[in-house]
């Protein structure tokens, strides 16, 4: 009876990380769009920044070749998704910062997923859960850094502790024994709720401020 669940959870893992990677691209997109690069380097960084987070992940656990190495797939995905956002945004007007909300859903998504590839491989939960924040948040890392801004974990309201914050989650409803589907869904939803409520209200952690 367990070879069933476990496909069934690796079917899921696979379904949920195209589509994490499809948000990060057009995440990526909607950022490089206000720097006026052409399609080409627009897919380039939709790309990168896509399977980035993974790709680290991999490396750290040494699950090599890393996982788009084996299934193409992922790079098809991210650069669909970059070039219909591409030719979407020049026809429409995009606010500036609206690639913050595909961004928080993004970062719910990659979190939960390297989370889950770490359990998988029966690592120390603490390690599983700082995959899940690498998985989460270096994608956006990378983009940042092609797109030349400051990343976005350095200036701005809670976002890697939103990923911590799931990705522990995540990992006590499993040892609890709660069913791994409903665990995924409900660190996902308290990432992306942490994430845009500190948006919305401007919540940060304490920081650190020069002397006068």
């Amino acid at each position: 009876m367990r070879a069933p669940v476990r496909d069934t959870n690796m079917s899921l893992i696979h379904t949920l990380d195209l589509c994490a990677v499809a948000v990060c691209a057009i995440t990526a997109t909607l950022e490089a769009h206000r720097r006026d690069l052409d399609l080409f380097g627009v897919a380039v960084i939709a790309v990168i920044a896509g399977i980035g987070g993974g790709t680290v992940r991999d490396i750290l656990l040494g699950r090599l070749p890393v996982y788009w190495v084996h299934d193409p797939i992922y790079v098809v995905v991210g650069i669909a998704a970059s070039v219909a956002t591409f030719f979407l945004g020049r026809r429409l007007s995009i606010p500036k910062n609206f690639f913050l909300l595909p961004d928080a859903f993004g970062l719910a998504l990659f979190t939960v997923i390297g989370t889950t590839v770490a359990l998988n491989l029966q690592v120390h939960w603490f390690i599983a859960a700082l995959m899940g924040v690498i998985t989460g948040v270096f994608g956006g890392v990378i983009r940042d850094i092609l797109c030349n801004e400051v990343p976005l974990i350095f200036r701005t309201d809670i976002y890697a502790t939103a990923s911590l914050v799931g990705a522990l989650l995540l990992i006590l409803l499993d040892t609890l024994g709660l069913e791994r589907l409903s665990s995924i869904l409900i660190a996902m939803l308290v990432t992306v709720s942490l994430r845009l409520a500190a948006i919305r209200w401007h919540i940060h952690l304490p920081r650190l401020r020069p002397h006068p």
